[in-house]
C-alpha cells in the first residue's frame, strides 16, 4: 500500500474530522471555541445538499505509532460565488497531525492542495480563497510558496464576523 491515501470523507469518518478539527483549533490556541458536535457534521456534510465537502489523508495501520487513528489529516472545503470573478473554492479548514508534516516525511499537505487545485480547475473556479491565522508563519510560508497571494497585505480586505446573538438580533428587531 501507498505510504499514504487522500479520498473523499464518508459519514463514518465523522469522528476522525471532528476530532482533527479540535486538533486544529488547539494548535491555534482556540480550542475553546470548537462548538461543533458530530451530529452537526454528519447533517451539514453528508445529506442531499452537503454544506461542505471533505478530503480526508489516511495511512496504513503498519505505519501508525501508538495506535493513532488511521485518518491523520483533513481539507474542508466549499463552492462560492464572487460577483466580481465567478466560481471559488473556499478552503475552510486544512489540517495534517504533527508528526506527518514535513515533504521529508510524506509530503501529505502538498498532495492535499494539489488535489484541491484540480478540483478548483475541474469545476472551473477562478481561484481557491482561504484565511490563514495571523501567527501561523508555517502555514503561510506553505502557501506563499505555492503562489498564493496575502490579499490583508495586497489589497487591505479585512474579515468579519457576526455572531448568531447579533444575527437572531438583527433578523428579528428594527433596523438601527
Amino acid at each position: 500500500m501507498d505510504r499514504f491515501k487522500l479520498r473523499k470523507a464518508e459519514p463514518k469518518d465523522v469522528p476522525d474530522i471532528l476530532r482533527l478539527i479540535k486538533e486544529l483549533a488547539k494548535y491555534e490556541d482556540m480550542e475553546d471555541q470548537v462548538i461543533l458536535t458530530e451530529k452537526d457534521l454528519l447533517e451539514d456534510g453528508f445529506g442531499d445538499h452537503p454544506f461542505y465537502h471533505c478530503i480526508v489523508a489516511e495511512v496504513p495501520s503498519e505505519k501508525q505509532s501508538n495506535n493513532a487513528p488511521v485518518v491523520i489529516g483533513f481539507a474542508m472545503y466549499y463552492f462560492t460565488y464572487d460577483p466580481w470573478i465567478g466560481k471559488l473554492l473556499y478552503l475552510e479548514d486544512f489540517f495534517v497531525m504533527e508528526e506527518y508534516r514535513g515533504k521529508q516525511r510524506f509530503g501529505i499537505g502538498s498532495e492535499i492542495l494539489k488535489l484541491l487545485s484540480h478540483t478548483a480547475v475541474k469545476t472551473r473556479c477562478s481561484s481557491m480563497h482561504f484565511i490563514v491565522a495571523e501567527g501561523n508563519q508555517a502555514s503561510i510560508e506553505f502557501y506563499k510558496r505555492r503562489g498564493a497571494a496575502d490579499l490583508s497585505l495586497e489589497e487591505g480586505w479585512r474579515l468579519f464576523k457576526i455572531d448568531k446573538s447579533s444575527l437572531l438580533k438583527m433578523s428579528s428587531g428594527p433596523e438601527e
